[in-house]
């Protein structure tokens, strides 16, 4: 079938002749400016909405979720180092640690299930042996208040359950939460694209009137000034909320890493507590756990300093004064037990110096996360109105381009 070419080449001749005058020019510009401005509108408020998902997930999912996964951590190291101090009792514990124990066990399962909604995968092992765990310090328990030795052997099997799995499970689970926080934020950083853009059609506008102006001998052109304003204004509105955003954001990863050097500083104190009484339940055999109470309390020393160079609040300064302390009474234990006054090292073992640097670290903590929840408020609250606003301004951006160039378009008919 032959299809005759006559028509269609008079239409391109047509559509040429068109283009080349100047009523063809100006209705194409009219279209490039329309589909530009809302182009432009579009792009700008798809990235405000990922900024405002970015920031709502940080406040309300994201850094919720790594403290979760921190307390299981926590509660689960204390749990084993209270233990071992219970241990240490001998026959019936004290209730205080008996009540604490239940406490940090009841912790680690409340914030389990919480992070196990965001992490089925990662919490698997964790839910599978915390029942195991606890059976082991049950048995290590029940033998030790009839005075079995067999009970110590409990205790050493139950924290090793801890330390070779469940601990470097409940640390992959806080990492990946962390890498959550550090994602979102990311995505509310600066939207560079979008920016651009909509700055590309500000000057696009600029040098269409420049044109106008040539072609039509016209200074000012009404509606094409009304819609350069309402892309001039969209821009430096985008722009300075971004610029706002970018400065909160970049504050609350200060914040975050504040948390974590804090986080990190107290896991390193309940670690420390562990292998310090561990030490004493191996009755001259724990050279091991000696050895790794210093190198837990040097790395612990280093984090301190770190979160004092970070923000030097009254709880950081706190803590370091009770860390050295807390040294200092380690001194002494370990003097009464290579003494063989084993009785005298389990009576210092049992000094505030710890509980007092725990309570400063959570305070601490504490001040850390509301700097960070500040920090996110702000940044959504910058963000406020400027998705509609912008929408409105692409509007009448377009709607101005259309009218300020039909005016002209009216003077060739």
């Amino acid at each position: 079938m032959v299809i005759d070419s006559q028509p269609r080449q008079a239409l391109v001749r047509r559509v040429t002749g068109l283009a080349r005058s100047t009523p063809g020019r100006l209705s194409l510009i009219v279209v490039v400016l329309v589909v530009a401005s809302l182009a432009s509108g579009w792009l700008t408020t798809w990235s405000v909405n990922r900024q405002e998902r970015a920031l709502d997930d940080l406040a309300t999912r994201s850094e919720p979720l790594a403290h979760a996964a921190q307390e299981v951590y926590r509660a689960l190291q204390d749990a084993d180092a209270t233990a071992a101090s219970a241990f240490l009792s001998g026959g019936l514990e004290p209730s205080r640690l008996r009540e604490r124990y239940e406490a940090d066990i009841a912790q680690a399962q409340a914030a389990l299930s919480v992070a196990t909604a965001s992490s089925p995968e990662l919490t698997a092992t964790l839910a599978a042996q915390l029942p195991v765990y606890t059976g082991l310090i049950e048995t290590a328990r029940s033998n030790n208040r009839q005075g079995f030795p067999v009970g110590a052997a409990y205790l050493r099997e139950a924290s090793g359950l801890m330390r070779t799995q469940l601990l470097p499970a409940a640390q992959e689970l806080y990492r990946a939460e962390t890498d959550r926080v550090a994602r979102a934020q990311d995505e509310a950083n600066f939207p560079v694209v979008p920016v651009l853009v909509a700055l590309a059609f500000v000057i696009g506008l600029v040098l269409i009137q420049r044109y106008l102006t040539r072609k039509t001998n016209r200074l000012l052109n009404v509606g094409l000034l009304v819609a350069t304003g309402a892309a001039a204004v969209s821009l430096l509105w985008v722009t300075t909320v971004s610029v706002l955003v970018m400065n909160d954001v970049a504050d609350s990863r200060t914040a975050s890493e504040k948390v974590d050097t804090l986080a990190q500083a107290r896991i390193a104190t309940l670690t420390a507590r562990g292998e310090e009484t561990l030490t004493l339940v191996a009755r001259g055999a724990g050279q091991s756990y000696e050895k790794n109470f210093v190198e837990v309390s040097e790395r612990l020393e280093g984090l301190l300093e770190r979160a004092k160079s970070l923000d030097d609040t009254a709880a950081v300064t706190e803590a370091t004064q009770e860390f050295r302390q807390w040294q200092e009474v380690h001194q002494r234990i370990r003097e009464a037990d290579d003494a063989g006054r084993f009785a005298d090292a389990v009576k210092l073992i049992d000094n505030p110096y710890f509980d007092s640097l725990d309570q400063a670290l959570v305070r601490a903590i504490g001040e850390a996360r509301q700097d960070f929840s500040d920090e996110v408020a702000v940044a959504r609250a910058s963000l406020a109105g400027t998705v509609v606003g912008v929408l409105v301004l692409a509007v009448i951006s377009a709607a101005g381009s259309t009218m300020g160039l039909w005016q002209r378009l009216k003077e060739y008919r």
